[in-house]
């Protein structure tokens, strides 16, 4: 039987004996089985593809193919395409989003893709300023079959859009939320998700590749009223040395899924995976040197 542990703090390998490229990575149940996209960052931080994985315990990964592979344009070698996350949309289909950039940061965009299978191949549609705002780190949301993207924009804040019906555009600001110390900026790398009638939003302080304490806050609705942001983990301890990337429901609880950034060799940049716990409204994030989903109640 293959062995079911997690270990933060490691690099994950994949079931034909290479490291999983799991970074900045979008998480889907699907059916009986997890489908993670990540970033492919074996040619460095220059654009090469977007891997799929599946996993039955988010510790054995199966190489599903690239979902994404580059092209011309947004996702040429030379674009910085990061975050690919995924969502279903009522006729079935799939829809890639993703951070799409140019080397120096100044294109600031979100990309679409779309496919009949989560696996891919995904076909590359476009790309836009949402609204005409910045848009770097995303994330996604979907309740009721609305989709929703979060993005952040380094001159207005975090944004939270609600998309259009096909999901290949946005067509509202839904809210706007900044940092307590900085007002004039947002948090990047968000993720969020819906518990017991609230509404928890996560996100990283933009200080490039180098670690920070990354911040939760919480709402009744996504409207707002937003609470003050307060450190996923332990003051100082940098979110265990990660950035997150996903909050995911498993089980009776959550994972939160995060990157320990190595820019020096970034394909083996390690994962730091851990269980998390949310609380009489609280989020509660532990170090775990090893642990199992059926130790989360999954």
């Amino acid at each position: 039987m293959a062995d079911r542990t997690i270990t933060p703090g490691r690099v994950f390998t994949d079931d034909r004996g290479l490291t999983a490229q799991l970074h900045g990575i979008g998480l889907q149940r699907v059916g009986d089985r997890w489908l993670a996209w990540g970033e492919d960052k074996t040619a460095g931080d220059r654009f090469t593809a977007v891997a799929c994985y599946s996993s039955a315990d988010l510790a054995n990964w199966r190489y599903e193919g690239d979902a994404l592979t580059a092209a011309d344009g947004d996702i040429g070698p030379d674009r910085i395409v990061e975050r690919p996350k995924v969502l279903q949309r009522a006729d079935g289909r799939w829809v890639m989003f993703l951070h799409i950039d140019s080397g120096d940061y100044g294109f600031a965009r979100v990309g679409y893709a779309v496919s009949d299978r989560p696996e891919g191949p995904f076909e590359y549609v476009a790309s836009e300023r949402p609204l005409g705002n910045l848009s770097r780190d995303i994330g996604v949301f979907q309740e009721g079959g609305v989709g929703y993207l979060l993005s952040e924009d380094r001159d207005n804040g975090l944004h939270i859009y609600r998309l259009r019906d096909d999901y290949l555009a946005v067509e509202a600001v839904v809210a706007t939320l900044r940092q307590q110390a900085h007002p004039e900026i947002g948090y990047e790398s968000p993720t969020l998700v819906a518990h017991d009638g609230r509404y928890y939003l996560f996100g990283s302080d933009l200080t490039g590749w180098n670690m920070n304490d990354n911040m939760w806050t919480s709402a009744p609705a996504l409207e707002g009223t937003w609470e003050d942001w307060q450190p996923i983990a332990p003051p100082g301890a940098n979110t265990f040395e990660s950035q997150v990337s996903v909050v995911a429901p498993v089980g009776d609880g959550y994972v939160y899924i995060g990157d320990r950034w190595n820019p020096a060799l970034l394909a083996e940049s390690p994962a730091v995976w851990l269980p998390l716990r949310i609380e009489d409204g609280r989020v509660h994030l532990e170090w775990r040197d090893a642990w199992t989903i059926e130790e989360h109640g999954a």
